[in-house]
């Protein structure tokens, strides 16, 4: 653990370097939690291109993954940047726009990585202010098939191990007594 947390920085910091090199973002993106970031992403959305925001997901990830397994923080607000990142990617498609992707995005990544839907459905909701009533239902069907999608690819647990119970064998049989008769 202690050579493995300095390398998670150095990487940490080498995807938020490549991210602001390949883009000309800035670093702190992939580097924060996104819980300041969130607003201004979804606010000046069209300064990204699909491929910025693709780079965004990678990188973010990466550095998500890495940050979880060596230092302080939490899932819900990383989990919420990336998701609206990748529901402003997906806005580019025909006929998705902007505002129920950006709900379906956070609600879904909320979903996989707190393994909590009422609660992701929620936070969409609320976090989209007076979109949110609207938006509602594409989050709910976000949140039911990324829940449904992420127990399903989830390893089942292992059994756990239940101790043998010992071995009884049965007596031999010279050491049976016969029933003694009754004296009468």
């Amino acid at each position: 653990m202690l050579l493995a947390t300095p390398v998670a920085g150095l990487a940490v910091a080498g995807l938020a370097i490549a991210f602001a090199a390949g883009t000309g973002k800035a670093s702190s993106e992939v580097l924060f939690s996104g819980q300041s970031a969130l607003g201004p992403l979804i606010a000046h959305s069209a300064g990204y291109t699909v491929g910025a925001l693709l780079l965004l997901l990678a990188c973010k990830g990466l550095a998500y993954g890495a940050s979880l397994s060596a230092f302080r923080g939490g899932p819900t607000f990383p989990s919420m940047f990336l998701g609206a990142a990748g529901g402003i990617a997906l806005s580019h498609l025909p006929g998705l726009p902007l505002i129920p992707a950006v709900a379906m995005g956070i609600g879904a990544m909320c979903a996989v990585m707190l393994r909590l839907p009422l609660t992701s459905v929620l936070l969409a909701t609320l976090l989209l202010a007076s979109d949110g009533l609207t938006v509602m239902p594409v989050a709910i069907v976000a949140v039911v098939v990324a829940y449904v999608a992420s127990a399903r690819l989830m390893p089942s647990p292992a059994a756990p191990a239940t101790p043998a119970a010992p071995a009884t064998s049965p007596a031999p049989a010279s050491s049976v007594r016969a029933p003694e008769k009754a004296a009468g």
